[in-house]
């Protein structure tokens, strides 16, 4: 029913990783994954590989951890105590990266022997054997992109919502998905209510259909923002007119996130969504529930914010205050200003600079406005 999208079973795991293997790229990825071992050395651990848990540990997890090593001066995350081992959840997390915001929680799993989530892949990045043997290896399912074809959205939609449902309640996995379609590219983190009505279409009623998922609101926060300047360039692009990706830019986003600096980065397992929270809202419309239940998502996320230096400073810089000058030091202020000024080698504009202040003083206003 769900071959279209689903991520591999452990018998389909062995073809995989001979093509993996084999692969015209198998050198320079191994090369990063495992800098100390030679290529062949590396293929002959590949090929034999024979199930999926085996791979996302010693393969997956490996190549996380070197992105920590290599990217990050610090990785911390907490709330793991609200994951109970017996129970399967719906991880809804904020999106600020294509790939790491679901890979580090994933680590954070494994590293504490805990079953992995299965992973929302947008079909856009399903490109190329090597990509989706990497993907579905490693649990990740296929999620198409909005359709204008209202009829093919709703299909879309309802598909992905049973398959969703039958991960978490029939075969007892944890599942992965994104709080919006697509990264949050202002600093904005909201729930779109579209996902919560997705989650609600293959369910019977309106609180039953969201309390047996288990919502687990996750909270992701960088130092350095992932690709802040091409974020910030895209979203310039967009008030001069229609926004049109060029060829290879979602591989170059995804590049990008993993090798530039993020300094410091922080997961906050949030409590999950309980059906005492949602028992009031019985009587609401289904607008209504929608709403609501994306805001207790929001305000989970929004209030675990681990907030950095440079979110007060662009929040300082922004306001022409020093409100947060105790949350930072000159130097801190000195060094977020020189990456600030780096909008002046794409376009001098104001505008440009104040949408990439934007991308790191927000997060302080929505953790003030659920506080």
């Amino acid at each position: 029913m769900f071959d279209d999208i689903r991520p591999y079973y452990d018998a389909e795991i062995p073809a995989a990783m001979q093509r993996i293997a084999d692969s015209e790229h198998f050198q320079v990825l191994a090369s990063y994954v495992f800098p100390d071992r030679s290529a062949d050395d590396v293929r002959e651990m590949v090929r034999s590989i024979d199930n999926i848990w085996d791979f996302q540990r010693e393969v997956m997890n490996k190549g996380n951890h070197r992105i920590i090593e290599q990217s990050m001066s610090e990785f911390s995350y907490r709330g793991l105590e609200n994951v109970s081992e017996d129970k399967h959840y719906l991880y809804v997390s904020n999106h600020r990266d294509i790939m790491l915001d679901a890979a580090l929680v994933q680590n954070i799993l494994i590293d504490n022997n805990r079953e992995t989530t299965e992973i929302t892949f947008g079909a856009n990045l399903m490109q190329g054997q090597l990509v989706i043997d990497l993907g579905k290896s490693n649990k990740m399912f296929r999620v198409e992109r909005p359709s204008c074809d209202l009829r093919k959205f709703y299909h879309d939609s309802k598909h992905l919502s049973e398959y969703i449902r039958a991960a978490i309640c029939e075969r007892g996995e944890s599942v992965w998905i994104a709080q919006r379609n697509g990264r949050t590219k202002d600093g904005i983190d909201r729930t779109d209510q579209g996902i919560i009505n997705m989650f609600r279409m293959s369910g019977k009623d309106k609180l039953g259909s969201i309390a047996d998922l288990n919502i687990l609101p996750i909270a992701v926060s960088y130092e350095w923002e992932p690709c802040d300047l091409l974020k910030a360039l895209e979203l310039y692009a967009t008030t001069q007119g229609p926004y049109v990706k060029r060829e290879g830019e979602d591989l170059n986003s995804i590049l990008t996130g993993i090798l530039q600096p993020k300094g410091r980065v922080h997961i906050e397992i949030c409590k999950p969504i309980t059906i005492e929270e949602l028992s009031p809202c019985e009587e609401m419309s289904s607008n209504e529930f929608n709403r609501y239940v994306a805001s207790l998502i929001d305000q989970r996320i929004c209030t675990n914010y681990r907030l950095m230096p440079n979110n007060y400073i662009a929040h300082d810089i922004r306001a022409n205050s020093s409100e947060y000058a105790s949350e930072y030091t000159d130097e801190q202020r000195k060094s977020f200003e020189k990456h600030l000024s780096k909008t002046e080698e794409f376009d001098n504009s104001p505008a440009l600079r104040d949408i990439l202040l934007d991308i790191y003083a927000n997060p302080v206003d929505s953790r003030n406005m659920f506080m």
